[in-house]
């Protein structure tokens, strides 16, 4: 097996952040590989990609976040590596916290590692931390862990994760699938990590969008996880 990482990168009309994305992490991180899942983008990131030759899979219509990191995990059994991270196309995850968290993988021998915001530091008083406190505290109520960050999307996971993800299309890169994980007997850990706003364009996360993110977790932690 490749002691290799792939660095899976989601990106949908992300043509304002990719290459710059893509370039500051071929430049800190150069052992990492990385594979842009181009995600039906109806802007420039597949022309970019092209003309970069940046590693791409193509997909044909957007899919959706859980679609097109489920493409890059099958891309990352295929190719046997032993971790695979998800990593912003949007310049918020920087790529100089990826050799800690490889670094705790290999120590404490974690199906996943969460790139943390809050393992020092607490949360601020926002309506954003507010929802994160909740699902924070349906994952304790329901698994007994506590996951400090439970709406971070960069996560590391090892070979294990990497193979069902690859083939279990009812799993998401979201908290709920973090929370039915743990209580599958997944070893979940934390790193601190710094993170910076979106570098360039919108996110599709408004406040109704948000409200509805908000429910559609929590009741599967609570309800829907159980009948899995």
């Amino acid at each position: 097996m490749s002691n290799k990482v792939l660095a899976i990168i989601p990106a949908y009309n992300e043509e304002e952040c990719l290459e710059l994305t893509v370039e500051e992490l071929k430049a800190v991180a150069p052992d990492f590989d990385f594979i842009v899942v181009n995600d039906g983008s109806t802007d420039a990131t597949g022309d970019i990609c092209c003309k970069n030759k940046y590693p791409m899979l193509d997909l044909p219509v957007n899919g959706g976040l859980t679609v097109g990191f489920q493409a890059g995990m099958k891309y990352a059994a295929r190719n046997g590596y032993r971790y695979a991270v998800q990593f912003d196309a949007d310049g918020q995850h920087m790529p100089d916290v990826l050799e800690s968290m490889r670094a705790k993988m290999d120590a404490s021998n974690a199906d996943i590692v969460i790139g943390s915001r809050f393992v020092q530091f607490k949360k601020e008083h926002s309506a954003r931390m507010f929802g994160s406190r909740i699902i924070t505290f349906i994952i304790k109520l329901t698994t007994g862990k506590r996951v400090s960050d439970p709406t971070s999307g960069l996560r590391m996971y090892n070979c294990r994760m990497i193979e069902l993800f690859a083939h279990d299309s009812s799993l998401n890169p979201e908290p709920e699938t973090i929370a039915h994980l743990i209580r599958k007997g997944a070893k979940v850990e934390e790193v601190q990590v710094t993170m910076r706003e979106r570098q360039a364009g919108e996110s599709y996360l408004n406040l109704k969008r948000s409200a509805a993110y908000m429910i559609r977790v929590c009741t599967s932690i609570l309800f829907v996880q159980w009948f899995r």
